[in-house]
């Protein structure tokens, strides 16, 4: 006789391999993906080493989906502010916004996603991590430009290169300190999207009043 799983056996699964990977997230948000160990997020999760391998069989395997989940969070904040944005200005304005709002509010977690060095190959997630929200950012350009909010250009390396001086000008090693100050962040966020939106052909008035406009989202939203 086959065994089938029932619904409660699968929730308790389910809910254990959350459990896992919330326990990762909060250990990389507060020591860096270094500090993402079997061990020490078998503690955190309350289950036995034995158990996190059962769900990730390697250290590699537990990172990357990591970087998976924590990516998909993201994505989904995105999507969300940008469509409740009035317009695909706004949209892209909002999409911006919440980049420089996820990079901020962890900023150690947010550099264990891009680039911090790791003692095993989790360049396939972010690579794919960093495709899927350079795409969103390029949709979002697309229908400004198709709308004649912007002019005609390459969305696909205009958003390339929109996500680029997001990440190096928020959490890479030459990124301002001291942003736990939440006027600090304001500006910060404020500032790398009025220069996102000048980039892709914002004239400067529209540009200010678009950025004014871009509501904020909650601060913890890496990690949540």
């Amino acid at each position: 006789m086959v065994y089938r799983r029932t619904h409660q056996v699968v929730k308790r699964l389910a809910a254990r391999r959350s459990a896992i990977l919330a326990a990762a997230r909060d250990t990389a948000a507060e020591g860096g993906m270094a500090a993402v160990q079997i061990a020490p997020v078998a503690v955190r999760a309350n289950v036995a080493a034995g158990t996190v391998y059962r769900y990730f069989p390697s250290k590699a395997e537990l990172i990357s989906e990591l970087i998976a989940e924590v990516s998909r969070d993201e994505l989904a904040a995105i999507r969300r502010a940008a469509d409740a944005a009035p317009g695909p200005s706004s949209a892209l304005a909002a999409a911006v916004t919440t980049v420089a709002v996820h990079v901020l509010s962890q900023r150690k977690l947010a550099w264990g996603i891009l680039a911090e060095p790791v003692d095993v190959d989790v360049s396939v997630s972010r690579l794919a991590s960093r495709r899927e929200i350079s795409g969103e950012i390029a949709a979002r350009i697309d229908a400004a430009v198709r709308a004649g909010h912007l002019p005609a250009q390459d969305t696909a390396l205009a958003a390339t290169a929109l996500l680029g001086a997001l990440h190096e000008s928020l959490v890479g090693p030459l990124a301002p300190e001291n942003l736990d100050d939440p006027a600090k962040l304001r500006d910060a966020v404020q500032t790398v999207t009025l220069l996102a939106l000048r980039a892709v052909g914002v004239m400067d008035a529209r540009a200010r009043g678009l950025v004014v406009q871009a509501v904020l989202p909650a601060k913890a939203l890496v990690g949540a």
